[in-house]
């Protein structure tokens, strides 16, 4: 294919020559200015990238759980808070009521306990005396116990009304970013099903990101696998074209390729200490699996695509472009990765193609002196 390339170059040469009213034999060759790299090996990361979703690292349904009108939300809708803000206030006086009741009965149950411990006291010197039956005794040892345990339940009961006092006021149980209200003040909110439900939270510090990659892109990885043991480094690259600042690193990788997406799931968790990553954004994330070794970069000007493959236009010994056939990988940047095609101290063409011939003499320029193609 590259003869056939480099006649069709030729014949499109000479026509352009007899149009002027030239034969080949009396035709001018001047060179063509251009510029010229020498090519050397090197060394390059191996990149595969892929679409991914931020979500929070932690999700969290933030509900009630108690029953009763919400008074008041506490915070605004989106806000960053840390774990223990608090975020709802729900009506707390009938719980101020109820722990108020539950106080005055343990206060009831522990007087009562009192008076029968006493007693039993009391009976204990009789019996001793045969003043009284045993059977008498045996009756008030059991009433003080029993005066006991109704005290311990008061007890409870006041822990419990201190409890669902305590919970009318709804704090984050996470740090995060807030979601949206979902109740109104002045709201019946329950205890239990949907009406329990306030908002949710996301945990954004640290923050995960969802991707996935092809079999084609795996294929690309050394072994044709990911090594979940290499610990590769995740990058991300931002909606508008920067990159995060921080790098992250794999914490999910899915036991199996989906065979339906032919896809394998994975997921990523970075830093996010300034909110810089938000739930809910799409961002391109790169996966560095280790280098590439011998690999040679050449800009994509230099490079022109076929139907057949990629050529690039090489100097020969006598400073003359011939074309050659490489195989290309990814872009680095503005530059292609030859995997193959090219040896150390290839001089290679790469601007002024559109003047170029199979044989054209190439007079190499400094960049800043190369005119644009077209131009006089």
């Amino acid at each position: 294919m590259t003869k056939l390339l480099a006649v069709a170059f030729l014949a499109a040469f000479l026509a352009g020559c007899n149009s002027r009213g030239a034969t080949p034999a009396t035709a001018p060759s001047a060179a063509v200015p251009a510029k010229v790299i020498e090519v050397a090996p090197r060394s390059v990361p191996i990149v595969v990238e892929g679409v991914g979703q931020v979500e929070g690292s932690k999700e969290v349904e933030v509900r009630s759980r108690v029953t009763g009108t919400l008074k008041r939300t506490l915070y605004k809708e989106g806000d960053v808070v840390k774990a223990g803000t608090p975020l709802f206030q729900i009506d707390p006086e009938p719980f101020e009521i109820a722990l108020a009741q539950a106080r005055s009965q343990l206060a009831q149950e522990s007087a009562r306990a009192e008076q029968t411990k006493r007693e039993a006291g009391r009976l204990k010197d009789l019996v001793a005396q045969r003043a009284i039956s045993q059977k008498e005794f045996d009756d008030a040892s059991t009433n003080a116990k029993l005066t006991d345990a109704t005290v311990k339940s008061a007890e409870a009961r006041v822990r419990e009304a201190e409890l669902n006092l305590s919970y009318t006021t709804v704090n984050a149980p996470v740090g995060g970013i807030t979601g949206r209200s979902l109740r109104s003040d002045g709201s019946l909110i329950s205890a239990t099903g949907a009406d329990s439900l306030l908002t949710t939270l996301s945990q954004a510090d640290p923050i995960w990101v969802r991707f996935s990659l092809s079999e084609s892109d795996l294929a690309k990885l050394p072994g044709g696998r990911l090594n979940r043991n290499a610990n590769p480094e995740i990058r991300l690259v931002m909606p508008d074209g920067s990159n995060y600042p921080v790098k992250g690193h794999l914490n999910f990788t899915a036991s199996q390729v989906d065979p339906k997406l032919a896809t394998l799931q994975l997921r990523a968790e970075f830093p996010n200490a300034n909110a810089g990553l938000l739930p809910g954004q799409f961002v391109r994330v790169q996966l560095v699996a280790g280098n590439r070794d011998g690999v040679f970069l050449v800009p994509q000007t230099a490079v022109t695509q076929t139907e057949t493959g990629y050529l690039v236009f090489v100097l020969d010994a006598e400073g003359k472009a011939q074309l050659r056939t490489v195989k290309v990988g990814d872009w680095i940047g503005k530059d292609w990765t030859v995997l193959d095609g090219l040896k150390p101290g290839d001089k290679v063409v790469v601007d002024n193609l559109q003047k170029l011939r199979p044989g054209s003499a190439v007079a190499p320029v400094a960049a800043n002196d190369v005119k644009p193609a077209g131009t006089k």
